[in-house]
């Protein structure tokens, strides 16, 4: 985990960032120190954790997770299904033992080692070589080391949407734009802090895994855009996550996004990655996401209670240069 010291200067803006010199121009790089491997976790700050812990009212604790056994089909060919198998060394005694398991098979978060940039590169410049299984360099451990703790948000734009007479269009790969975050944290009520862990349920896991309906690998999720990166880094979240497939629309399609530089060179081939959100938002700018957390009960206590703030924990398996790992998130109310 990284030993620097929590910037005390105030940070550039996105648009600021495009005119940093130009080996870090648009990048957050250097601004938590060289040797950062937090990215956005830096936000949060003991006196943030601190007061957060003040939300508790009701001592009640929310799971926001998903089995790892959530799908019948993977989600993403590659991802496949866990094997387990519970054993005994006699009749009474039992142990288990789990085979074919992808960490980000169900409720995930990344780690910043998940994305490079084609043109870029990975998080704060470090070396592709180092990016290897044992290494440390931006491994999920640096997370499990640190732990997550502080104020959750939901932004329940699916509630919003439907309230409004445009509910979210679950087929189509609707993308969710900045103004519809906004109009939905003000409908809420809601004001968005620096430090901030943003939840943002889309409906997507009541569409496809409560109701049953095939999924076609094609998800809403947040805009490809340049305004939602800008609108992501200014906020000063500490972490972003959704209910949904990749946190943003899938495919990237529709991505307002240009290309990489190699990309439009022929240099690397354009893939299912081209346009991804996920280009900018883990390597340029160090902001850890999540996706497929289950925001369904939350959301119905939120709406109860007419609070849309809480207290939040998460700890990512501590395996040492892990790509990504199960959230273990937890809402304390």
């Amino acid at each position: 985990m990284s030993s620097s010291p929590a910037i005390t200067r105030p940070l550039p803006s996105y648009r600021q960032l495009q005119l940093r010199p130009r080996d870090v121009r648009g990048t957050s790089w250097g601004l938590f120190g060289w040797d950062d491997q937090l990215g956005s976790l830096n936000h949060l700050h003991p006196d943030r954790i601190r007061s957060a812990a003040r939300l508790i009212t009701e001592g009640r604790r929310i799971n926001l997770n998903l089995p790892l056994t959530a799908f019948s089909k993977p989600l993403i060919a590659h991802r496949g299904h866990i094997h387990h198998e519970v054993f005994g060394l006699n009749e009474f005694h039992r142990d288990d033992r789990i085979d074919n398991f992808f960490p980000q098979a169900s409720t995930q978060i990344d780690s910043l080692r998940h994305f490079a940039h084609p043109d870029r590169g990975f998080y704060n410049g470090t070396d592709p070589a180092s990016i290897t299984a044992g290494t440390a360099p931006l491994g999920i451990q640096n997370v499990a080391e640190a732990g997550i703790a502080g104020r959750g948000v939901l932004l329940d734009v699916a509630r919003y949407r439907q309230w409004c007479g445009r509910p979210i269009d679950q087929d189509r790969g609707e993308q969710i734009s900045v103004a519809d975050l906004e109009a939905t944290a003000q409908w809420q009520n809601l004001t968005l802090e620096p430090g901030d862990i943003v939840l943002i349920r889309t409906g997507w896991i009541e569409h496809f895994v409560r109701h049953n309906v095939p999924y076609a690998g094609i998800s809403c999720g947040l805009e490809q855009s340049g305004e939602m990166a800008a609108w992501l880094w200014d906020g000063q979240f500490s972490l972003v996550a959704a209910d949904n497939v990749a946190l943003e629309a899938w495919p990237a399609t529709n991505s307002q996004l240009p290309p990489a530089r190699a990309e439009v060179k022929g240099a690397l081939p354009r893939s299912s990655h081209t346009g991804m959100l996920h280009r900018i938002l883990i390597p340029l700018l160090g902001i850890y996401i999540g996706e497929l957390w289950d925001l369904d009960e939350l959301a119905r206590w939120c709406q109860c209670a007419s609070r849309y703030a809480f207290f939040l924990t998460a700890e990512p398996l501590h395996v040492r240069g892990g790509v990504g790992s199960p959230a273990n998130a937890l809402a304390i109310v």
